[in-house]
């Protein structure tokens, strides 16, 4: 599948954005502005000013929107979702060239929030994968330890965890384990 540069950096923070929220095996790492700014930081988000509790709460909502779209039973339901999530963040796409980056698209108005950026950005993202009939590449790690969020954009569509080197490592050392345990009868 060919993605530009710009929606791999969208999915990219939509999937960090995605994997700062807690769960049954980890706590939320997106508690306070300094945490937000450093996930503004880690994903280049441009033109993000002062950050404050306000920002807070409203990426936090993206968030729970974005991983509703995550967990959309199908296409028609992803779609519903995103068109709300772009909807509401009031989508204004223009181009522009800035850091070094050739033309591309921003679907954020200027001086539009920080929330308003990533859904605009993420949600147009999560657009093409809907459209591109890709939707199933919106993947959580099947490790039963672990639900982080990934894309996968493997040319069979066959990642199964976020991580090979981590979840899918040590579940296969896991699994060959077991094989060893039992052909040796204990």
């Amino acid at each position: 599948m060919l993605i530009n540069h710009d929606t791999r950096c969208a999915l990219d923070a939509v999937v960090d954005l995605l994997n700062t929220a807690p769960d049954e095996h980890t706590p939320d790492t997106l508690t306070d502005t300094g945490a937000l700014r450093a996930f503004v930081e880690r994903n280049a988000v441009s033109d993000v000013g002062a950050l404050d509790d306000t920002d807070l709460a409203a990426v936090r909502d993206v968030r729970d929107q974005f991983g509703r779209v995550f967990e959309a039973f199908d296409a028609h339901r992803a779609a519903e979702l995103v068109n709300t999530l772009v909807a509401a963040a009031g989508t204004t796409p223009r181009l522009t060239d800035h850091d070094g980056y050739d033309w591309h698209i921003h679907y954020f108005a200027p001086g539009a929030s920080l929330a308003d950026h990533l859904a605009a950005d993420g949600g147009m993202a999560l657009a093409f994968l809907v459209v591109a009939g890709e939707r199933e590449r919106l993947r959580r790690c099947a490790a039963p330890d672990c639900r982080r969020a990934f894309v996968d954009l493997s040319r069979n569509r066959s990642r199964r965890y976020c991580d090979s080197r981590t979840c899918g490592n040590r579940l296969h050392v896991a699994a060959y384990r077991a094989r060893q345990r039992e052909a040796s009868g204990n």
